[in-house]
């Protein structure tokens, strides 16, 4: 957040820097104001406004408008555990994400593509494939320039990734997500590390690293693993005189470490970044203050409060994608309805077109009987003539006998041509009967369906009718004596917490898998390599701060066992020039 300051007025021109630092936390509604400061550059280096001095006669640059950062300044040892209200939580997420994508703090490819769901989460919310279509993140700045560098992909290759890891996270809130964010970036080896150009008395150059944890050594080109590493609750005083700086270990055996660094100004900025981290190394390890207490047992309301608003909407939403639901079943039981309806329709039309044709030809079959019946008459009267004049005469007889013969053969055809007929026509009769018998049966089928219910009513019982919820005040009351639920909770929020962990990892390690082939060898920077070979080894940020002790100190410092200072006391090292101590 860049801060404009104008002088304006008289009081303003008054104003100490914590006047100015509360008005922009009361601005924000920001109460967690410990972790913050603002900051503003002087030449080629960055300074802090000190709270208690005029703003006007610090180093400030002296045109106007006075251009002032608000940024973090200090940096949590657990997000999770430490950062309480959303606005302070949504800051650090902010600062964070712009110095990953920035590369001040080095991000490998996976965790880079998890890293850019969630953020992407925390901006849209949850997944909708309707509304987040191919191509909504083409305008987003979301991937460190060195990792899309490192691959044969495409940005819709790349945005693809993504949005599969964005989909897994749906049913999330905006500040969940945001908090995931940050519980994965505060596993990085660089995250909340300010690193402090400096030389040995040696000549080595080497860079000193400050954070919530302790002071760490490294060498130039490795920004990742510390040479040795100096705990809060191992350092006895931390003092400057001049450009050099001296840290005295406890440890009466363990050599001091002395330094020379750039200017005095940026042993002064050391100084304060070591007294403000170790103050808040020890307030962790203390009982919370009783504001502390109360924002937390705020936040934890807030949440609860939010929790419940969140299952009611949750219901509302079940409920009306069921009666959506409903709706589609009975429109598609309407049309289904409507579909049999004009089926049985045309097979009522094909059953009486078929009855038709039927009776047409049952008609023609017994004319065709009646013609024939009338034939055989006709012959039968034939014969009784031929019959009654064939007395004539012998030959007349014989002549005559012989055509009765094929007459009555001719008449026999056409008898069994008539039989055969009229057992056709008798046939048509039978079909033309069963034709009606299938017009009457599609009539009643279609009746029956007309006749049916189109629209299923849902019982009163199943619809919601009146929704009301009750929102029950909550209460917290933890007594001394459960103990042992307490431990049971405890020890189910750390299998929990294990659980998350494992699938974060798998999670990490499939991303990692799927594009590992599509990887450029060649454009790894050299952070990339020492990452890559830490990896291999097992070594983690926290693996480092445990296995490298105050032992190796020796090796880059000198030892100067006559010093004995008290516990963070100021001590003139010199009258050469100023000195100062933690």
């Amino acid at each position: 957040f860049q801060l404009i300051f104008w002088v304006i007025s008289t009081f303003q021109m008054k104003w100490k820097g914590k006047d100015l630092f509360e008005l922009v936390c009361r601005t924000l509604g920001l109460r967690e104001t410990w972790f913050f400061g603002l900051q503003y550059n002087i030449k080629d280096a960055v300074a802090w406004l000190k709270m208690e001095k005029k703003v006007l006669e610090q180093e400030v640059p002296k045109e106007e408008p006075i251009t002032l950062y608000f940024l973090a300044r200090f940096y949590p040892e657990d997000v999770e555990e430490e950062l309480v209200q959303d606005i302070t939580q949504h800051l650090f997420f902010l600062q964070v994400k712009k110095k990953i994508l920035e590369e001040e703090i080095h991000c490998p490819p996976e965790a880079s593509v998890l890293l850019a769901s969630y953020a992407v989460h925390a901006e849209y919310g949850d997944y909708d494939p309707n509304v987040h279509k191919p191509g909504f993140l083409a305008e987003q700045e979301l991937l460190p320039k060195r990792v899309i560098n490192l691959y044969q992909m495409t940005a819709e290759m790349w945005e693809e990734r993504i949005t599969a890891c964005y989909a897994e996270h749906r049913g999330r809130m905006r500040n969940e997500a945001e908090m995931e964010y940050l519980k994965i970036a505060q596993d990085l080896d660089m995250y909340g590390i300010n690193y402090f150009s400096i030389r040995n008395k040696k000549g080595t150059d080497l860079l000193l690293g400050v954070d919530a944890l302790g002071l760490h050594i490294y060498e130039l080109d490795n920004k990742l693993t510390p040479k040795c590493s100096f705990p809060w609750n191992e350092i006895r005083n931390i003092s400057y005189n001049d450009k050099e700086f001296t840290i005295k270990p406890l440890g009466k055996k363990t050599n001091v470490f002395k330094f020379n660094s750039s200017r005095l100004r940026v042993n002064k900025l050391i100084l304060q970044l070591c007294i403000g981290n170790h103050d808040l190394f020890m307030r962790r390890r203390r009982v919370d203050p009783l504001e502390v207490q109360q924002m937390k047992a705020q936040a934890k309301e807030e949440r609860a409060r939010k929790q419940l608003e969140r299952q009611r909407l949750q219901r509302e939403k079940q409920l009306r994608e069921e009666a959506e639901r409903a709706r589609d079943e009975l429109e598609r039981r309407l049309h289904q309805l409507q579909d049999e309806a004009h089926m049985a329709n045309e097979a009522l039309l094909r059953s009486e077109q078929t009855a038709d044709l039927l009776a047409e030809k049952a008609q023609i079959a017994e004319e065709e009987a009646k013609l024939l019946a009338q034939k055989a008459a006709e012959a039968e009267t034939e014969m009784q003539r031929i019959k009654m004049t064939a007395i004539r005469g012998r030959e007349e007889r014989q002549l005559m006998e012989q055509k009765m013969l094929e007459i009555e053969m001719l008449a026999l055809k056409m008898v069994e041509e008539s039989e055969r007929r009229s057992k056709e026509a008798e046939q048509l009769k039978q079909d033309l009967q069963e034709a009606r018998d299938s017009e009457r049966r599609a009539k009643h089928k279609l009746l029956e369906i007309t006749s049916r219910t189109v629209y299923t009513a849902l019982p009163p019982g199943n619809m919601p009718q009146n929704l009301s919820f009750s929102r029950e005040n909550l209460s917290f009351d933890f007594k001394d004596t459960d103990m042992k639920r307490l431990s049971m909770e405890i020890e189910k929020e750390k299998v929990e917490y294990m659980e998350k962990s494992k699938h974060l990892q798998e999670q990490l390690n499939e991303l990692k898998t799927e594009i590992e082939s599509l990887k450029l060898k060649e454009r790894e920077t050299p952070m990339d390599i020492i990452h890559n070979q830490n990896t291999e080894q097992g070594t983690s940020k926290q693996s480092n701060f445990k296995k490298v002790g105050t032992s190796k100190a020796a090796r880059v410092g000198e030892s100067d066992a006559k010093t004995q200072t008290s516990k963070f006391s100021s001590h003139d090292q010199s009258n050469n020039g100023p000195s100062s101590s933690m």
